[in-house]
C-alpha cells in the first residue's frame, strides 16, 4: 500500500528494522519479529507488543519502503505491506518506473519532490472511491490494512471505524484496537507474545450497554451467545457506543426484517456505510422524531441562534435545524419553546444589518419569525432563498409580532384546497368527523360540563392569538399544560393532526387517500377478511359504529391502509385506534393519523410479531426497575408487567379505559409520543402500589388493576351519558372511589416528566436486540423440538447444526444484498420455513460437514443431495430437510446410508453432468444453480398440484396445503425399499464411481476396491440371466467372459469396462438393478459393511465447521 510520504529518522530504527534490499534511492525493510532471520526472541516480542498497542504507519505493517537521497539522514516512508509478495510488487514497480527517471535530475531536492509527487498521485488515484468519505483518508488506509491483516475477513467486509481501547480478560485489561465493520465487531491485541483476537457478528449480539463498577469506571458490555465481553478506556466512549448501537440494530434489521430494510434507501448498500453517514443518520432520526417530520427528511444544517418570542418579549437561545423541506427551532430547554416552519409556507426571507445578524422568515397568514445572532447569516439567507425560490419581503410585515390579529384560520388555509379536490374525486369519502354528526353541540342545553368545555376552547383561542395557529405555531410549556387538561372536542382532530405531523403528510400528498380508496375497493385478501370480521367489534357501544356511516368509513380507512402498506396489512388493535380517530377527525385526516402512528410514532407495532410493542414493554420493565424498585422486588416474574401492559401500548389505553377518558391519553400521546404512555403506565402502577404489594399471585394483581381502570372517569367530559362507558358504572358512587383522568395524567407528568426522548430511544435500541434474539431463540427451540423427533442427533449436535445452518444463510446476506435467490425472512411462515438455503449455500455446508466431502465428485454429490431434499422444487431446503440428510450420513445404519446413496443416483435427485459443462470435478456457482433448477426427471406419479409449496404470501396462508404436506411426510416414513425405482446402466456406473471415490485414502482402500469389483461382477452375472431372454447366447458369453476378466483387474479397468457397456446397441436389452439386488450384493462383503457402519465423530466435525465457516468465505469468490 502506498503511503503519504512522511519523514522517518533512522538513528535508532535499525534496532527495530532489518534491511532486505536497497539501492541509491530506496530501502526495503522488514520489521523484527515478523518471519525471516533475526526477528525472534525478546526483541521480536517487544516489537509485536508495540505494534499492537501503538498506532503509526511503521507499526502497522511488517514491511516498508523508504525513499532516501545520498548524504541525507532523513528518509521518507512511501509504502508498506502486510506480506513480502505485496511489498515486492511495489519495489519492482519503483525499479521499473521510477529508477530510470531519477538519473535525469540535477539535485537531490528535485528527486525528492518528484518521488513525493508521484506517490501522492498514486494514492489519489487508488483512493478515489474507497476513502473519499473518511475524515482522515491516510490514517484510515493504515487501519484498514491492519484490520485486513489481523482478521482475514473477505474483501467485501467494510470497515466503518476503529478505536483504541482495553478488553478485559477476567480482571486483566488487554490494550488493543476495536474495529467496527458492517457485519462484525472485532478486537485485536498483542502483548508480550500473547495474542487476543475476537470476531463477534452484530446479528449474534443480544445485549449492548454502557456499564460501570468498582473496577471499570465506564465500559461497554457486549453479550453474544451467552458470552460477555467488556471494553473500556475509550477516548470517546459515547461516540463509540452510539456507533456500535447503530451497527448492531442495522444488522438486526437487515437480517431479521429485510423487507423493511430494503425500503430504506440510506442503508440499502452495506458497502456505502461510513462513520460520518451513520452519525448523520442518527441526527436525522432524532430530528424527525423530535419535530414529527416525515421519515424521508434529512437534517442538513444546524445553527446556534436566538429566536425572538413576541409574547414573552424575550430572545430564546436554541438551535435552528434545517432539512430539505422544513426549518425548525428548539430551545436549549426543549420544553420552553419549539417551532416548525414548512418551506411550502414561506413567502420571503430577509436579513438585517451586521449588528444583530438576524434572519427574518415571513410565512403565509402575515406572520414572521426572527432568528438573531446567526453565524454566517448572509450565506444562510442566500441558501434558504434558493431552496424556497423566494426573494426579500416587499410588503411591510412587523417582526415584533409573530401573529397578526387577522391570522388565517384553518378553514381558510390554502392547504385545505386539495381536500376539496379530493371530495370531488371520491364522493364516498366522509368529509366530517363522526362526533360532529352523531353528537352536535346543542347551545340551548348548556350545563356545567359544556361550560367547562367552552372555557377550554377559550383558553386555546387565547393561546392561538399569542402563539399562532397551524403547523407553525409556537409550542411552549403552556401548550403542554393545556394538552394535559384535555383538548376540547371541537379542536381535537385539528390538534391531533398538528402535533402528530400528519398534516405534513397530507399536505405533501394531495389526492392520495381518494386514489388509494378507489384502488383498494373490491380487493379481497386475508387483511380485508380480518377487517370485515372486526368492523362491528370496534367501539360497538358508540352510536357512530352502530350505523352504516361509521362502519363504512372505518372499512375504507383500514382497507386503504392495508393496501398502502401490505407489509403491515391489518393487525388487531388497529380497528380500535382508527375508530377513535374517526370520531374526532375527518376520514382522510384519520387515514394520515393512522399512517403517522403505524409508521413513525409506534414503529413495528402493528405486524405479526408486534416487535415494537414488545420492545416498549421491555423499556417499561426497565423503567419499573428504576422508578419502582419495591414493586420489582415483590414481583418474582417481570413478565407479568409485559402481559398486562401489551394492550396498553397497542391501543393507547383505549381498550382498558372508558372512551371519554382514553381520548385524553391520546391527546398526550400525539403531543409527547410514547413517553406519555410510559409515564402514565408508571403512574398507574405507583397509584396502586400498596395493593399490588400485598397481592399473592398474578391473577390477584390483574384484578386490582382492572378495578382501578373501572374507577377512572373524566368528570369534565361533555359527551352524553349514553355514550360514556363509565357513566353507568360510576353512577351513585362517591368521588373517593373514582379517579379523574386529568388528575392521573397531571400526576404522571409531575412524577415522571423528566423522562427524555434520548433516553427512551437508547433504551428502545438496547432492548430491541434482546427482544429480537429472544424471538429467534423461540424459533430455534420450536424447530429443534420438531426436528429432534425424526433424527438421532443429540440436542447439542442439533443446536450446533442449526447455528451453522443459520450462519451460512446470514453470511450470504452479509455481502450479497439483493441476491435474487435469497428469500426474505418471513416470520409469518411456520418455524421450519422461516430460514431456507439454496444449492450454493448447501454446497458450502456439505463441504464443511459431510463425511463424504472427501470424494472427488463432492460437488456432484452435494448437488444430487440438494435435489433429493428439494421435494417441492422451489430450489430451497429448510433445516429439517438438511438435518435429516446429515443424520443419515452420520447415524444411519448400513441400509439407510446405502439407500441414501442409491436415491442420489436415480431420479429425481440424479441429473447427468457432462464433462463440457464442468471443469474437472468442480462446479461453478452458475452451473450448480442451473443444475439445481433442472427438473426434467420429475416422477410421473407426482402431480403438479402435489408439488406446490403451501402459499407463503402474507395474508394468504393455505392451511390445507400444510395439512397435505404433513400427511405426505407421515407416508414417507413408511416408505418401502421396494418402492424405489430401478437404477439403469449410466446411473449404476456413476454409483460405482461414487463408491470408489468414497473409499479413497481409507485404511482398507485396496480391500474396498476389490470388494466393489466383486459386487459389480456379481450384479452383472445376475443381470446376465435376464439378458439371455432378450439377446443371443454369443453376446451373453461375451459379457460373462468380460466380467470374469474384470474380477482380477484394477479399478480403472473395471470402470472402463462398465463405461463401454453403458452404451448398448439398439438391439441390446437395457439392463438395470433394483435397490434390493444392490443391497444383497454389498451385504456379502464384510469390508463394505464395516466401512459404512464405523462411527464418525460428528462433534469434532461441527466444532471445526464453526471455526472454519467464516474463513472459508475468504477462499470462495462470491460471484453473485
Amino acid at each position: 500500500m502506498w503511503l503519504k510520504p512522511e519523514e522517518v529518522l533512522l538513528k535508532n530504527a535499525f534496532k527495530l528494522w532489518l534491511t532486505e534490499k536497497s539501492n541509491d534511492y530506496f530501502v526495503l525493510q522488514r520489521r523484527r519479529g515478523y518471519g525471516g532471520e533475526g526477528g525472534g526472541g525478546l526483541t521480536g516480542l517487544l516489537v509485536g507488543t508495540l505494534d499492537s498497542v501503538l498506532d503509526s504507519t511503521a507499526k502497522v505493517a511488517p514491511f516498508r519502503i523508504l525513499h532516501q537521497t545520498p548524504d541525507s539522514q532523513v528518509y521518507l516512508s512511501i509504502a508498506c505491506g502486510a506480506n513480502k509478495e505485496e511489498i515486492t510488487k511495489h519495489w519492482e514497480w519503483l525499479e521499473q518506473n521510477i529508477m530510470t527517471t531519477l538519473s535525469v535530475f540535477d539535485s537531490n531536492e528535485d528527486i525528492t519532490n518528484f518521488v513525493q509527487g508521484k506517490i501522492r498521485g498514486l494514492i489519489a488515484e487508488e483512493g478515489k472511491q474507497s476513502f473519499a468519505k473518511e475524515d482522515d483518508p491516510e490514517k484510515f488506509r493504515e487501519a484498514l490494512l491492519k484490520f485486513e491483516k489481523s482478521f482475514g475477513l473477505p474483501e467485501q467486509e467494510k470497515l466503518v471505524t476503529y478505536y483504541s481501547c482495553s478488553y478485559w480478560k477476567g480482571r486483566v485489561p488487554c490494550q488493543g484496537w476495536i474495529y467496527l465493520s458492517t457485519n462484525f465487531l472485532s478486537f485485536y491485541s498483542f502483548l508480550l507474545g500473547s495474542e487476543i483476537k475476537l470476531i463477534i457478528s452484530w446479528d449474534a449480539i443480544s445485549k449492548l450497554e454502557k456499564t460501570s463498577n468498582v473496577l471499570l469506571t465506564e465500559s461497554i458490555h457486549v453479550c453474544s451467545q451467552g458470552e460477555s465481553y467488556y471494553f473500556s478506556m475509550f477516548l470517546h466512549i459515547n461516540e463509540t457506543y452510539l456507533l456500535m448501537e447503530q451497527l448492531a440494530n442495522y444488522a438486526i434489521r437487515r437480517l431479521f426484517d429485510k423487507e423493511t430494510f430494503e425500503n430504506d434507501p440510506v442503508l440499502d448498500d452495506p458497502l456505502q456505510i461510513t462513520k460520518r453517514g451513520l452519525e448523520n443518520r442518527a441526527h436525522s432520526e432524532q430530528f424527525n422524531a423530535l419535530f414529527r417530520l416525515p421519515k424521508e427528511e434529512t437534517l442538513k444544517e444546524i445553527h446556534e441562534c436566538f429566536l425572538w418570542v413576541p409574547f414573552t418579549h424575550l430572545n430564546t437561545q436554541g438551535k435552528m435545524c434545517i432539512s430539505q423541506n422544513y426549518i425548525c427551532f428548539t430551545s436549549q430547554d426543549g420544553n420552553l419553546c419549539s417551532v416548525i416552519i414548512p418551506l411550502r409556507e414561506v413567502l420571503a426571507i430577509d436579513k438585517t444589518d451586521e449588528s444583530t445578524k438576524s434572519v427574518i422568515i415571513s410565512i403565509k397568514g402575515k406572520r414572521a419569525f426572527r432568528f438573531n445572532e446567526v453565524k454566517e447569516y448572509e450565506h444562510l439567507v442566500t441558501k434558504l432563498r434558493l431552496k424556497c425560490g423566494t426573494s426579500s419581503t416587499r410588503c411591510n410585515i412587523s417582526t415584533e409580532v409573530a401573529v397578526s390579529s387577522g391570522s388565517a384560520t384553518p378553514s381558510a388555509d390554502p392547504e385545505a384546497q386539495p381536500l376539496t379536490i379530493q371530495k370531488e374525486c371520491s364522493k364516498t369519502v366522509s368529509t366530517e368527523a363522526l362526533m360532529t354528526v352523531f353528537h352536535p353541540q346543542n347551545l340551548e342545553t348548556l350545563n356545567s360540563k359544556v361550560l367547562k368545555e367552552k372555557m377550554k376552547e377559550q383558553l386555546w383561542n387565547i393561546l392561538f392569538s399569542e402563539c399562532g395557529r397551524g403547523i407553525s405555531m409556537f409550542r411552549t410549556r403552556k401548550t403542554r399544560d393545556l394538552v394535559v387538561r384535555g383538548i376540547p372536542e371541537t379542536l381535537r382532530g385539528e390538534l391531533w393532526m398538528l402535533f402528530s405531523g400528519a398534516c405534513n403528510d397530507m399536505a405533501a400528498n394531495p389526492g392520495y387517500y381518494s386514489e388509494v380508496v378507489e384502488q383498494s375497493l373490491g380487493t379481497s385478501n386475508l387483511a380485508t377478511e380480518e377487517i370485515e370480521r372486526d368492523l362491528r367489534r370496534s367501539l360497538p357501544e358508540h352510536p357512530a359504529f352502530q350505523s352504516d356511516t361509521g362502519i363504512s368509513a372505518l372499512r375504507r380507512v383500514l382497507t386503504a391502509y392495508a393496501y398502502r402498506n401490505p407489509q403491515i396489512g391489518y393487525c388487531q388493535a388497529m380497528n380500535i385506534l382508527t375508530s377513535v380517530l374517526l370520531l374526532y377527525a375527518k376520514e382522510e385526516e384519520a387515514f394520515w393519523l393512522l399512517v403517522a402512528v403505524c409508521e413513525r410514532m409506534l414503529p413495528d407495532y402493528f405486524n405479526r410479531r408486534i416487535i415494537g410493542a414488545l420492545v416498549d414493554q421491555a423499556v417499561f420493565e426497565e423503567l419499573i426497575r428504576d422508578h419502582l424498585p419495591q414493586l420489582t422486588e415483590h414481583m418474582t416474574d417481570m413478565t407479568f408487567f409485559s402481559s398486562i401492559s401489551l394492550s396498553w401500548f397497542l391501543t393507547l389505553f383505549i381498550s382498558v379505559l372508558p372512551i371519554e377518558s382514553a381520548v385524553n391519553v391520546v391527546d398526550c400521546f400525539f403531543y409527547d409520543g410514547i413517553k406519555a404512555i410510559l409515564q402514565l403506565g408508571l403512574a398507574i402502577l405507583d397509584y396502586n402500589i400498596d395493593k399490588l404489594l400485598i397481592c399473592k399471585d398474578d391473577a390477584e394483581a390483574v384484578t386490582v388493576l382492572n378495578r382501578f381502570f373501572d374507577s377512572v372517569i373524566n368528570k369534565d367530559s361533555p359527551l352524553p351519558s349514553s355514550v360514556q362507558q363509565g357513566s353507568n358504572v360510576h353512577e351513585g358512587k362517591s368521588s373517593d372511589t373514582t379517579v379523574d383522568i386529568t388528575d392521573l395524567i397531571k400526576e404522571s407528568n409531575e412524577k415522571y416528566g423528566n423522562l427524555r426522548y434520548e433516553d427512551i430511544h437508547s433504551m428502545r435500541c438496547r432492548n430491541r436486540l434482546y427482544v429480537i434474539q429472544t424471538l429467534e431463540e423461540t424459533t430455534k427451540q420450536n424447530v429443534m423440538r420438531v426436528v429432534s423427533q425424526d433424527v438421532k442427533l443429540s440436542l447439542w449436535e442439533l443446536d450446533e447444526l442449526y447455528a451453522i445452518f443459520k450462519k451460512e444463510l446470514f453470511l450470504s446476506y452479509y455481502w450479497c444484498v439483493g441476491y435474487s435467490e435469497l428469500k426474505h425472512h418471513d416470520p409469518s411462515l411456520p418455524y421450519l420455513e422461516q430460514y431456507q438455503i439454496d444449492c450454493q449455500q448447501f454446497r458450502v455446508l456439505y463441504h464443511l460437514l459431510s463425511p463424504w466431502a472427501c470424494s472427488a465428485n463432492r460437488d456432484s454429490l452435494a448437488l444430487w443431495t440438494f435435489r433429493l431434499l428439494d421435494e417441492n422444487y422451489d430450489c430451497l431446503i429448510n433445516f429439517k430437510e438438511f438435518a435429516s440428510a446429515i443424520d443419515t450420513m452420520y447415524n444411519g445404519n448400513f441400509t439407510e446410508k446405502l439407500k441414501l446413496l442409491f436415491k442420489l443416483h436415480v431420479p429425481p435427485a440424479y441429473t447427468e453432468i457432462t464433462k463440457d459443462a464442468s471443469k474437472g470435478d468442480e462446479l461453478t456457482t452458475e452451473e450448480l444453480l442451473y443444475f439445481s433448477k433442472l427438473h426434467v426427471s420429475r416422477p410421473a406419479n407426482k402431480k403438479k398440484s402435489e408439488l406446490r409449496k403451501p402459499s407463503s404470501a402474507k395474508g394468504n396462508i393455505d392451511i390445507q396445503a400444510y395439512i397435505s404436506k404433513w400427511q405426505e411426510e407421515l407416508l414417507k416414513k413408511q416408505e418401502n425399499i421396494r418402492d424405489l425405482p430401478r437404477m439403469n446402466q449410466a446411473q449404476f456406473i456413476q454409483f460405482s464411481k461414487t463408491l470408489y471415490n468414497l473409499f479413497h485414502e481409507d485404511t482398507e482402500e485396496e480391500s474396498l476396491y476389490q470388494a466393489i469389483a466383486v459386487v459389480t461382477s456379481l450384479l452383472l452375472r445376475m443381470e446376465e440371466l435376464g439378458r439371455k431372454l432378450h439377446s443371443s447366447s454369443s453376446c451373453a458369453q461375451e459379457i460373462s467372459a468380460a466380467i470374469s476378466a474384470a474380477e482380477g483387474t484394477s479399478v480403472e479397468n473395471t470402470e472402463s469396462f462398465l463405461e463401454r457397456k453403458a452404451i448398448p446397441r439398439k438391439d441390446e436389452h437395457q439392463w438395470s438393478f433394483s435397490f434390493e439386488q444392490i443391497l444383497a450384493s454389498l451385504l456379502n462383503e464384510p469390508v463394505l459393511v464395516r466401512f459404512f457402519e464405523k462411527p464418525i465423530d460428528l462433534k469434532s466435525k461441527l466444532e471445526n465447521a464453526r471455526i472454519s465457516q467464516l474463513k472459508s468465505r475468504t477462499k470462495v469468490h462470491i460471484s453473485w
